[in-house]
């Protein structure tokens, strides 16, 4: 009778341990492209509209993230206006007059954090890429982290 029950014991520990092992991976993935920041931008078919994207993976906790961008927004209200903030999402809109973008930071891990940023392009204006991208350099700066601009 103990024989179906330790079978069944052996499997869940198989299990917990693939999936244990599963998640380390991936951590140490996310690790190695720590520091990257990576953009996308496309425009509308007809040349109205279109997005522009950063993102980065971050050795911080995404609460830390999230909270470092908020203060560095307020502390350059002078440049930088908050739009909207919302803790429980860890999102934050800003404009600097002329673009607007959001931000989200998306914990990871227990300490690692993949920081987004969007902003949505005007077909008349800039390009917000400086703007996205700033802002990330911005976080990284204050986290103390380095974070470097991929161009391939």
């Amino acid at each position: 009778m103990r024989s179906p029950s330790l079978r069944l014991v052996f499997a869940l520990t198989l299990c917990l341990v693939a999936v244990s092992s599963v998640q380390a991976q991936w951590v140490a993935v996310a690790r190695a492209v720590s520091g990257r920041i990576q953009t996308m931008q496309q425009k509308g078919a007809h040349g109205e509209g279109g997005f522009d994207v950063a993102t980065v993976v971050i050795e911080a906790p995404a609460q830390k993230v999230y909270e470092t961008a908020l203060q560095r927004i307020q502390a350059h209200s002078a440049e930088v206006k908050l739009v909207e903030n919302n803790p429980r999402r860890r999102t934050v809109a800003f404009s600097n007059g002329a673009q607007t973008a959001s931000l989200q930071a998306n914990p990871l891990g227990d300490k690692l954090t993949q920081l987004v940023v969007a902003s949505t392009l005007d077909p008349t204006g800039a390009s917000s890429t400086s703007l996205v991208v700033k802002s990330i350099q911005n976080v990284c700066n204050e986290l103390e982290v380095e974070c470097t601009v991929q161009t391939d």
